[in-house]
C-alpha cells in the first residue's frame, strides 16, 4: 500500500514538474524536442527520487550502529549465553539484519522455555527457520521499487525511441515537398530527433546503472544476513540448553 501511493506521488509530481520545467526553463533548442521532452524530464526526475528512496532505506535497513561491531557483540552475548543481553542489543541496532537474528534468538528462547528440544539437529532446523521467516518478510522491503527502476530504464529508451522516429518523419515531410525543401521544419526536425534521444539515453543508462548498483548492494548486504545468522545459529546450537538469563 505504502509502496503504490508513493510511486503514486512520485508520478504525479514528477510530470508536474517536468511540465513546468518545459515551460518556463528550458533553452528554446531543448524545447524544440517536442512534448516528449516532458516525459522524458518526469522520467529522469522519477529515477532520481527512486534512487533518493532506496539509499535512505537501505542505510535504514543496516541500522543504527557499526555492523561489525554489532554481530561481535551479540556473538559475544549469544556465547556467553546472554540470549536477553543479545536480543537487546538487536532491539538497539534495529535493521533489517537486527530483526532477522532477534527472530532467531526469540525462535531459540521460546524452544528453551517450553523444554521442546530433543537434540541439536532439531533446535537448528527450528532456529533455521525462524530466521528464513524473518528473512522473506525483509528481502522485500530491500528490493522495494526496484521493479519501477528498471522500468524508468526501459521507457526512458523507448520515448527517446519514440520521439526520434517522429522527428525523423518530420524531417522526412519537410525534405518531400515540392520545389526547395522547408528548412526550418527540416531542422525542427532533426533537432526533436537529437534531443529525444539524448535524453531517453540519460534515463536509460541512468536507469541501468542506478538499478545494477542496488541489486549488487542488495545481494551483498542479504549475504551479510545470512552470513551471520548462520554464525548464530552454530553458537547457538552449540551450548548446552538452558533457560536464558
Amino acid at each position: 500500500m505504502k509502496t503504490s501511493v508513493f510511486n503514486t506521488i512520485v508520478l504525479v509530481v514528477a510530470f508536474a514538474v517536468g511540465y513546468a520545467i518545459y515551460e518556463y526553463m528550458l533553452p528554446k533548442f531543448i524545447k524544440d524536442g517536442g512534448p516528449l521532452v516532458i516525459s522524458l524530464i518526469a522520467l529522469v526526475i522519477m529515477l532520481v527520487a527512486v534512487i533518493a528512496e532506496r539509499y535512505l532505506s537501505l542505510r535504514k535497513a543496516q541500522g543504527k550502529g557499526n555492523i561489525p561491531l554489532f554481530l561481535k557483540n551479540v556473538q559475544q552475548s549469544v556465547t556467553a549465553g546472554d540470549i536477553d543481553g543479545a536480543i537487546a542489543l538487536c532491539d538497539k541496532q534495529r535493521g533489517s539484519m537486527a530483526n532477522v537474528i532477534r527472530s532467531g534468538l526469540d525462535g531459540y528462547k521460546m524452544l528453551v522455555s517450553q523444554g521442546d528440544v530433543e537434540g541439536q539437529k532439531q533446535m537448528m532446523e527450528e532456529i533455521q527457520r525462524s530466521i528464513e521467516e524473518a528473512t522473506m518478510l525483509e528481502v522485500p522491503l530491500l528490493e522495494r521499487n526496484l521493479v519501477m527502476m528498471s522500468t524508468i530504464a526501459s521507457i526512458g529508451t523507448m520515448v527517446g525511441l519514440l520521439g526520434t522516429v517522429v522527428g525523423m518523419i518530420r524531417s522526412f515531410q519537410a525534405m518531400s515537398r515540392a520545389g526547395a525543401p522547408d528548412a526550418v521544419q527540416l531542422a525542427l526536425g532533426i533537432s526533436e530527433a537529437l534531443i529525444n534521444t539524448a535524453g531517453g539515453l540519460v534515463a536509460g543508462i541512468g536507469g541501468i546503472v542506478a538499478y545494477n548498483f542496488f541489486v549488487t548492494k542488495i545481494d551483498n548486504f542479504t549475504y551479510m544476513i545470512d552470513e551471520a545468522s548462520y554464525a548464530i545459529i552454530q553458537s547457538l546450537v552449540s551450548r548446552k540448553p538452558s533457560k536464558s538469563r
